[in-house]
């Protein structure tokens, strides 16, 4: 089962309310999508902790061979 760029984006929003996110389908199947996800929460948070907290606010969808969505190209900063 696929998820919509629209269901992904919510998840984000719902962790992340005054993000600034972009997610492209990158092969228009919904499940490979890149999101730029642009946070005041990521602000003195290394890369991986970013990342981590983004992966978190999935809440599972890309948990095992059943998750939902397949593959994330990930892009994590604080805004500048």
């Amino acid at each position: 089962m696929a998820i919509s760029a629209t269901e992904l984006e919510t998840l984000l929003r719902e962790s992340f309310p005054a993000a600034k996110i972009t997610i492209t389908d990158l092969a228009g199947d919904g499940n490979h999508y890149a999101a730029e996800v642009i946070d005041p929460s990521f602000k003195g948070k290394n890369r991986v902790q970013q990342q981590r907290d983004v992966y978190a606010a999935l809440k599972g969808k890309m948990d095992g061979a059943q998750g939902e969505l397949h593959a994330l190209a990930l892009t994590t900063k604080a805004p500048e």
